[in-house]
């Protein structure tokens, strides 16, 4: 896969986020590219598995990113998230000095990219990265729709 090919790295991220709904975390995979098409990191929520609020996706991806690189600058990288990041990730993000996002679904409730905040191109920051929203966003909205119904149904949530 090269690193414009949004949909094909989108389905590695949808593939995490089944990973993360198989062991009770909400459905939410990343991968990170870097500029020639490699793939440096992936991975998924770990939130109720490690008992770690900040266990995204998004983040967990990113600090294994930077171990492979060996830095924490991801230059020239591109996150591929299912869902828009929150303000946490958003801000990691920021401070990683990643190139890129595409996200899949938008999150009306917490979404810092677009949704609720404009955080990757928020000229006041320090670092700005290009965004591309709603790659396969049905699909990673339809995940997320089932697994919290899922979860009404059992009366957790």
């Amino acid at each position: 896969m090269s690193p414009l090919d949004d949909e094909g790295w989108m389905a590695v991220a949808l593939a995490e986020a089944d990973l993360a709904a198989a062991h009770g975390d909400v459905p939410v995979g990343a991968v990170v590219v870097d500029a020639g098409g490699m793939e440096l990191a992936r991975d998924h929520n770990r939130r109720e598995l490690h008992a770690d609020p900040t266990a995204h996706a998004e983040l967990l991806a990113l600090r294994a990113a930077a171990a492979r690189r060996g830095h924490w600058r991801l230059e020239g990288a591109t996150l591929y998230v299912t869902l828009e990041p929150c303000a946490m990730c958003a801000g990691a993000l920021v401070n990683s000095r990643i190139t890129r996002v595409v996200y899949g679904a938008f999150d009306r409730k917490a979404g810092a990219l677009a949704s609720l905040f404009t955080l990757g191109s928020d000229t006041r920051l320090n670092h700005r990265f290009d965004v591309t929203s709603g790659v396969l966003a049905a699909e990673g909205a339809r995940r997320l729709s089932e697994f919290f119904a899922k979860l009404r149904a059992a009366g957790e949530k």
